[in-house]
């Protein structure tokens, strides 16, 4: 079996500064873009997409989540979140908490500017995540 090749950690914060190009944001007008890297070195993108019913609008980091278990992976390596604001935008708490259900040992890079980011274990910012052990009885 052919070992996964990866976009190396620019790359990947490139594609997700191009997804957020793609954002749909007319009530915000704050655009975020995410790039996930599944361990088969498969790379799905994901934008923020907003509603006029706050409620119902969903994060880049979700999209680009929900997109790969579609398509049918499992195991996920990286993701880069690319939003312009003052400093470094990191994902929400929603954002945080389903990606941990899936990849709690997650590489988040986090970039507030073209051509810079910080790298963070997930886990630095989950500290005390709730997890599917703790529904045992």
């Amino acid at each position: 079996m052919q070992k996964p090749t990866y976009l190396s950690d620019s790359e990947l914060v490139a594609l997700a500064w191009q997804a957020r190009d793609l954002a749909s944001a007319p009530y915000s007008n704050f655009q975020v873009g995410a790039a996930l890297t599944a361990s088969d070195g498969r790379v799905f993108t994901g934008c923020n997409v907003e509603s006029s019913s706050y409620g119902l609008s969903i994060c880049a980091e979700r999209v680009a989540l929900t997109k790969a278990i579609s398509e049918g992976a499992r195991e996920f390596v990286t993701i880069a979140v690319a939003a312009q604001g003052k400093g470094t935008v990191s994902p929400c708490g929603a954002c945080r908490q389903l990606l941990h259900d899936y990849a709690p040992n997650l590489r988040v890079l986090l970039s507030g500017q073209e051509g810079k980011h910080t790298e963070h274990p997930l886990k630095e910012l989950l500290p005390l995540a709730f997890s599917a052990e703790q529904l045992s009885k």
